[in-house]
């Protein structure tokens, strides 16, 4: 039970191919963004949409396989967890980012 705790399955469509980063001789990553679009009627009976982006972040042999197939505006489903992390940008101000480290990637 306690592998259920942090994990999110997500289907949506990438928002730009792969970023690809070696590391060393062996270690790749591959970054991308999945936006979820979602539906629904206000009480005056619009249709209205809402986009949820989100950052995704794939290692080693799962990279190589995003390298390949992950293309904007190619539907993926992704399966892994939430990862909360600080950084800081170019002006030295800490900043915080939410991305999703994946585990299963399907296309």
């Amino acid at each position: 039970m306690s592998s259920l705790r942090n994990r999110v399955q997500l289907i949506g469509r990438a928002g730009q191919d792969a970023e690809i980063i070696v590391f060393g001789t062996e270690k790749k990553r591959a970054t991308f963004s999945i936006a979820i679009n979602e539906f629904y009627y206000n009480d005056k009976g619009d249709k209205i949409e809402n986009v949820q982006w989100h950052n995704v972040v794939v290692w080693g042999k799962l990279a190589d396989v995003a390298e390949k197939y992950v293309i904007k505006g190619k539907e993926v489903a992704i399966e892994g967890k939430l990862v909360n992390r600080s950084y800081e940008d170019k002006d030295n101000k800490k900043r915080y980012i939410t991305e999703i480290v994946v585990s299963e990637l399907l296309f």
